[in-house]
């Protein structure tokens, strides 16, 4: 089995969900107000939310069962959520009802299961955008979102 670091793997997730999910953008590890740090979350058509969870251990697997937003499913964040983790870390019937599992390989992500649409909480989506749109504010960056000559040189990149 492959040993990722759970930093690798969220950034190997962030990644994944702008170029193969056709997210928008993405954050990894963003915390806010919110009780849940999603690993990497990302948006896409204005509004469908992918949550991707990395696990690293099968002990790191098993404890994330425990949390309250895991245990309420229509309480945690991501329209769409997936397990990420290296090869048969994870099985697929496994993973919590409705959400998919990724593989982390050398080169890929590779989809095991897709996941099913479940209830979200928006709350808590809309709290983690305000705190990123807020530290882009505090670092005097806001006006930057102004400037549509850099914001088309952005996409043409």
């Amino acid at each position: 089995m492959l040993n990722f670091t759970h930093t690798e793997l969220t950034i190997r997730a962030e990644r994944w969900l702008v170029n193969s999910v056709g997210c928008n953008f993405a954050f990894r590890e963003l915390g806010s107000f919110s009780s849940e740090i999603p690993d990497s979350i990302g948006w896409r058509d204005g509004w469908v939310s992918h949550l991707v969870e990395c696990k690293t251990s099968r002990s790191d697997f098993l404890t994330d069962r425990k949390k309250w937003f895991r245990r309420r499913p229509e309480m945690g964040m991501g329209m769409y959520r997936y397990m990420l983790c290296p090869k048969d870390l994870i099985k697929p019937d496994e993973v919590p009802e409705s959400w998919g599992l990724l593989y982390c390989l050398p080169k890929i992500i590779k989809k095991i299961k897709k996941p099913i649409s479940q209830t979200r909480n928006i709350n808590a989506e809309m709290t983690l955008l305000t705190s990123a749109l807020r530290r882009v504010h505090i670092r005097g960056d806001l006006q930057k979102i102004y400037d549509m000559t850099a914001i088309a040189e952005a996409v043409n990149e």
